[in-house]
């Protein structure tokens, strides 16, 4: 495809841009809560949009394209002060506290420059020299906890190339490309099988002029996770959040990728659908799903008035107040019996003894330097899904 610089700026905001762990209980306490013992019937599952570091709404409303080199730049001031290396460092606390047997990461991006330009004069170069290469960052901060957390599944999404004002050179444009990937970290001790790495067929498609297109890429990962004895479908990803058809689309694709699982499947990732009434979570709940938070066992104090909320904080991360206003971040889950029966609206045959909680939304879980982890907040849970018979997988 001929790039157009101009245009495909503005479709990258749509995109929204060996220490083994094997005990057999790991107690989780946070404030006002806490997830219970790990046991060998249980499982403990996070998932955390972990943020690109900048909103670049602004360019959206650029009055023309000869705008956008120069919004571009200050995005990526935010960007290196919302500084992904100390938020790394605060990703992997949160993990070596919940120890979690499944990870669940959206908006794990590459960003890669060239320097100087080519894309202003018509060029073809696409920019190779990494600047931050996220999952290897928090991959480096995970191991220097002494965790052993391993990349089962990643699927690449969008891949976007945009000009940036530098204000230096004769030529004063620099190119930076921004790669998005949804990952699936698992902890040592989990077996895994049966990976999976795709894009939706069902994608967001922005005109860019003379007849041409530009299409807004996203995927899920999925894997097969035997933890003890048991077996789960765990899933990954991160829905589109602009047009509702599109998002309707990659979730019935969701739906049919496990329509067969045995297994029971826990769904995870920023479904950007929010509970208890978008349309998108209604038709999880529809296909059997079980919303996990829903069902988490309450505790006295801060603990029974979680709300679950998960976005959003300021695009600079420095908001001095919590700003999570609605849940669109889920762990969700699929146990059917052997009649292909879920657990019904209730869920309660579906799944039991869950305790969950928020990460990422309070002011104590800010960096030293006062950055919330993400514009979004994580949650985890650890949870017992029950054995309900082999399910219906054809095959």
């Amino acid at each position: 495809m001929k790039r157009k610089w101009s245009l495909i700026g503005i479709a990258i905001l749509l995109v929204g841009c060996d220490y083994a762990i094997t005990e057999n209980s790991t107690p989780l306490v946070r404030k006002g809560g806490d997830l219970g013992r790990e046991t060998p019937a249980s499982v403990t599952v996070m998932t955390w949009n972990v943020y690109v570091g900048a909103n670049v709404d602004n360019v959206i409303a650029a009055p023309s394209p000869v705008d956008i080199p120069f919004l571009v730049a200050e995005a990526f001031e935010t960007l290196l002060a919302t500084n992904f290396e100390e938020r790394a460092e605060a990703f992997a606390k949160e993990i070596e506290n919940a120890r979690p047997h499944l990870v669940g990461l959206q908006e794990i991006s590459t960003i890669r420059i060239q320097s100087p330009s080519d894309l202003v004069l018509g060029g073809s170069v696409l920019p190779e020299d990494v600047l931050f290469d996220y999952l290897e960052i928090l991959m480096g901060a995970l191991a220097a906890r002494g965790l052993d957390y391993r990349v089962a599944a990643v699927v690449q999404d969008t891949d976007v190339e945009l000009p940036m004002f530098t204000g230096t050179g004769p030529l004063p444009f620099d190119d930076i490309r921004l790669t998005d990937f949804d990952v699936i970290l698992t902890r040592g001790d989990v077996a895994i099988s049966n990976v999976a790495a795709r894009n939706f067929a069902a994608k967001l498609t922005v005109p860019i002029g003379e007849g041409q297109s530009f299409d807004i890429l996203r995927g899920f990962t999925a894997i097969d996770a035997t933890i003890g004895d048991r077996t789960y479908r765990f899933v990954n990803t991160h829905l589109e959040p602009a047009v509702l058809a599109v998002r309707e689309a990659q979730a019935a694709e969701l739906i049919q990728e496990v329509e067969d699982v045995a297994h029971p499947v826990i769904l995870v990732g920023d479904l950007n659908t929010p509970a208890p009434d978008g349309i998108t979570y209604i038709t999880f709940l529809d296909a059997s799903f079980v919303d996990a938070w829903d069902h988490r066992r309450r505790r006295k104090g801060k603990g029974r008035r979680e709300t679950g909320n998960t976005a959003n904080h300021a695009n600079d991360l420095r908001n001095e107040t919590v700003t999570l206003e609605k849940r669109i971040d889920f762990i969700l889950v699929r146990n059917l019996d052997d009649r292909g029966r879920g657990g019904g609206r209730g869920g309660r045959a579906a799944l039991r003894s869950v305790f969950a909680t928020v990460l990422g939304d309070e002011l104590d879980d800010r960096t030293p330097s006062g950055l919330w982890p993400s514009d979004h907040a994580g949650v985890v849970a650890r949870m017992v899904i029950p054995k309900r018979g082999k399910g219906r997988r054809k095959g």
